[in-house]
């Protein structure tokens, strides 16, 4: 696997290979992502179904292919059915610009729904705007970004960092240990998370990084525990959670004697890390499988009919899972799957999903979302303690914050 943080030089020489090998230059190819034609729309899935995401992406890839399921027996979109494209990001990031230059110059999908982290939504970047194909992301990140060709379906900065900040200041949490992975989400995220703290009387004891993968993790747990900070702000991502988890209840580390919030740890994750390890931590999300909704309802019941009767639902799953629905909705109501046009058509839409009302804000093409702050139970689920009590406007680059001036610089 690659060096975890995300370097734009290796980035750019993988995506000029991949030009190469697709179809040469995106200026000649615009345009190009149609879905194919008779009586079939291609829509692509691109996750890490190998490699150390895949403990997260699969289920995500899944939920996707529930909801194509569901749209299809429903009659389709414009009245056709939708044919999944799958492929495999493996973790690695060159290969998300790689696959999708594939899926919208060959396979010709008429949009994307993939990425988890940061790092892979930002290789994929340039060649949804070059090519002028749409990319339906649906994971939680740091904000200060917005795309006329990416639409967040998960959280954005405002959404659930700060109210995992806001949820640390209501305890009594004001000595905070940072904990990543080392690419742009948890460089990014901290950064944030410092400039909050500087603006609210938090102390920030320690900030470290690890490469995505990494299972080492006791000279952290050490540096962690002789820090004696009042909580933990993880932005692990993958399966290094599992390690990091363990290694820190060997170290007597508990949820009563030091807090983790984790913003990348869900019941899925808790199933890999095991409940043992994790029980009674904090986590920030806008869904939990608890989330009382009738939407909610048939949604667990449905993934786990098609997957097992053991299988959990997550925040990622269920915003892959409305991704979906979001685009077919825009593309009912825009009469096409063309992009401009369905882009014109999304903003304002507005569904009752698991996690409740969910929005499209046209000028970001992020969703408004509310936020929910979580504990682990025993069992393996999260019960919800705290909600914003209605969706929460987008506001990526936290344009409504005075404390974060300068930030999106």
């Amino acid at each position: 696997m690659r060096n975890s943080t995300w370097r734009a030089g290796a980035v750019t020489a993988a995506l000029l290979t991949a030009l190469a090998a697709c179809g040469g230059d995106p200026a000649t190819t615009e345009g190009t992502a149609s879905g194919g034609g008779g009586d079939t729309i291609k829509v692509g899935l691109l996750h890490s179904l190998s490699g150390t995401m895949a403990i997260s992406e699969v289920t995500v890839r899944d939920a996707e292919l529930l909801a194509i399921e569901e749209i299809n027996k429903a009659g389709g979109v414009l009245g056709k059915q939708l044919e999944p494209v799958v492929e495999d990001g493996a973790s690695d990031w060159p290969t998300f610009a790689e696959k999708a230059t594939k899926l919208i110059a060959q396979d010709k999908v008429a949009t994307v729904f993939g990425g988890w982290t940061s790092a892979s939504r930002k290789a994929m970047l340039p060649v949804f705007e070059q090519r002028k194909a749409l990319l339906w992301y649906p994971v939680q990140y740091e904000g200060l970004e917005s795309s006329p060709y990416i639409f967040y379906t998960g959280a954005t900065t405002n959404q659930q960092i700060i109210p995992g900040l806001d949820y640390l200041k209501e305890q009594g949490k004001k000595k905070i240990f940072l904990v990543g992975s080392d690419y742009v989400f948890p460089r990014t995220a901290n950064k944030i998370i410092k400039a909050y703290a500087a603006a609210n009387g938090m102390e920030i004891l320690g900030e470290e990084y690890t490469p995505l993968g990494h299972t080492e993790y006791s000279t952290l747990t050490n540096k962690v525990v002789q820090a004696k900070p009042d909580a933990v702000f993880n932005t692990l991502n993958g399966d290094s959670n599992v390690a990091f988890f363990k290694q820190l209840k060997s170290a007597g580390v508990t949820a009563e004697s030091m807090p983790v919030l984790s913003v990348s740890v869900a019941e899925e994750e808790v199933t890999g890390i095991g409940v043992d390890n994790i029980v009674g931590h904090p986590v920030a999300w806008n869904y939990y499988q608890t989330t009382e909704t009738a939407a909610n309802t048939k949604f667990v019941e449905a993934f786990k009919a098609k997957y097992g009767a053991a299988k959990v639902t997550s925040d990622p799953m269920e915003a892959g899972y409305n991704a979906v629905y979001l685009w077919a909705e825009a593309a009912k109501k825009a009469g096409t799957v063309e992009v401009e046009a369905l882009k014109k058509a999304a903003g304002g839409i507005a569904l009752e999903r698991p996690e409740g009302l969910v929005t499209i804000d046209g000028e970001t093409q992020h969703m408004y979302k509310t936020a929910r702050i979580g504990i682990i139970q025993p069992d393996g689920l999260i019960k919800e303690v705290w909600n914003s009590g209605e969706p929460i406007k987008p506001d990526p680059y936290l344009k409504t914050y005075p404390w974060a001036g300068g930030l999106a610089s």
